[in-house]
């Protein structure tokens, strides 16, 4: 399963403007942990589909979001909840790890 892109201009559509929960994943083309975690996101994406949307955003394309947002590495993960930023996690996780947190957090 593919995964929605964001963009800095779609973003507030994608995310702030969501009724349901976003998990943002701020990755880059050219980090390997970031490429690794695809697939993971991937697979957690349709279990949750009801709890959680998850959306990338690649940073070098996109700098603006990623800026005002403080990300300094990447991958980071941001969920954001009514508009607002509740949690972040930075770096590459395991797919358990990263369910616990997401479910803990929305």
């Amino acid at each position: 399963m593919a995964l929605n892109q964001t963009t800095d201009a779609t973003f507030k559509k994608d995310v702030l403007d969501s009724t349901t929960p976003v998990l943002v994943d701020f990755w880059a083309e050219w980090c390997g942990p970031c490429r690794m975690l695809l697939p993971i996101l991937e697979e957690i994406a349709p279990a949750m589909a009801n709890k959680v949307k998850i959306v990338k955003i690649n940073i070098d394309e996109n700098p603006e979001i990623p800026s005002k947002h403080g990300v300094r590495s990447v991958p980071t993960m941001i969920l954001f909840k009514n508009g607002e930023a509740v949690a972040s996690k930075v770096g590459l996780n395991p797919k358990n790890t990263l369910i616990s947190w997401i479910e803990s957090n929305i």
